[in-house]
């Protein structure tokens, strides 16, 4: 691994109030506290904490960051995803090595994120994203858990909220999920936003991911622990409190 300077690379936490499914998710209450200062406090706790910032276009989260003494960066409201959040902030930033955490995931691990950031300081790859195993038929088969097609090498060939791989019978044999922890080198996230609509492929599952797939990019998957719960919707957030005590 080369030597990075600790100002050319941060954790950047996309976070968006208005959301279909969820409006006002990152302020959602945990346990009596906001959701995006879970997030931001599981990041404190890998050793890529020395920089992490929230990036959103809404004052709401702003002030709540604020109070909480979080560090934060202003986007536009037109991103068409985190990922585009993301790489406005780290523009204003002027970073070289990006790790993406998303603001719905109040149990990610400081390991998992260890673990993306040591892929991603190889240089190898300017592209990482994290997956787990999955270990339910209830997760293979929901549409709100991305499955990863990969190869022996974990080079992503596909992800899709089909149940994927699949065989006659349609029932899991041998599956992993997305974990939405992800690496990017700046100039990734460069072509990245110059696409200006979303791609074919991203566009119809809904994940972002497929954007980079689309426009000719390699992703490197890191196997992770997993056993997080996105909150994907309110009734998430009971499951998620019934965990952190």
């Amino acid at each position: 691994m080369n030597h990075i300077n600790n100002d050319e690379w941060a954790i950047i936490i996309p976070a968006r109030y208005e959301s279909s499914r969820f409006p006002g998710k990152p302020l959602a209450l945990i346990h009596n506290k906001p959701m995006i200062i879970r997030v931001w406090e599981r990041c404190l706790e890998s050793f890529a904490s020395i920089n992490v910032y929230v990036a959103t276009d809404d004052k709401r989260i702003a002030d709540c960051c604020e109070e909480y003494g979080v560090n934060f960066i202003m986007t536009s409201s037109d991103c068409l995803t985190g990922t585009d959040r993301v790489y406005q902030a780290a523009k204003k930033l002027k970073l070289k090595y990006i790790i993406n955490v998303q603001g719905d995931e109040p149990m990610v691990r400081a390991s998992d994120i260890e673990l993306v950031l040591v892929e991603l300081l190889k240089q190898e790859f300017s592209v990482i994203n994290a997956m787990a195993v999955i270990n339910s038929e209830e997760e293979f088969n929901s549409v709100s858990v991305p499955k990863v097609v990969s190869t022996p090498t974990n080079l992503l060939m596909y992800m899709s909220r089909a149940a994927i791989p699949s065989n006659k019978k349609q029932v899991l044999v041998s599956a992993y999920k997305q974990v939405c922890i992800y690496g990017f080198h700046i100039n990734a996230l460069d072509d990245f936003s110059k696409v200006k609509s979303k791609t074919k492929l991203e566009s119809i599952e809904d994940i972002e991911i497929l954007r980079f797939l689309e426009i000719g990019y390699k992703v490197k998957m890191v196997e992770v622990d997993g056993g997080t719960i996105a909150v994907d919707y309110p009734e998430d957030l009971a499951r998620v409190e019934s965990i952190i005590k």
